[in-house]
């Protein structure tokens, strides 16, 4: 199993047991950003490369692959997600660049 379909299972075996606890918390969170990604005045494509950037600058390796992955899905290129990780770079400086590598690789797996 490679190391993203690691990250994957362990996000989704989370999630589930999130789910099956009855959490009210996670229920509300769920809601929050189902709102917060959906197609408003920006498209839910933007709004996936927002999270990108973000997800560089707090080096989260599950949301890189989350967002990068739903980025594409929404149609992002790939020139598009790198100038997201780009905008993470210049905003989290250079420890910023550990995690850009790793969505570089992402990258290479989902384009």
């Amino acid at each position: 199993m490679s190391k993203f379909e690691e990250i994957a299972r362990r996000r989704q075996m989370a999630h589930s047991k999130l789910v099956d606890s009855g959490s009210e918390v996670y229920r509300h969170f769920l809601a929050m950003e189902k709102a917060a990604f959906s197609t408003g005045e920006l498209q839910a494509m933007h709004k996936e490369l927002i999270a990108v950037g973000i997800s560089v600058v707090i080096d989260c390796e599950s949301c890189m692959q989350w967002h990068i992955e739903q980025a594409a899905r929404y149609g992002a290129s790939r020139k598009q997600v790198l100038e997201a990780v780009e905008v993470g770079l210049e905003m989290g400086g250079g420890p910023a660049t550990v995690s850009a590598r790793f969505a570089l690789e992402v990258m290479d797996v989902t384009f």
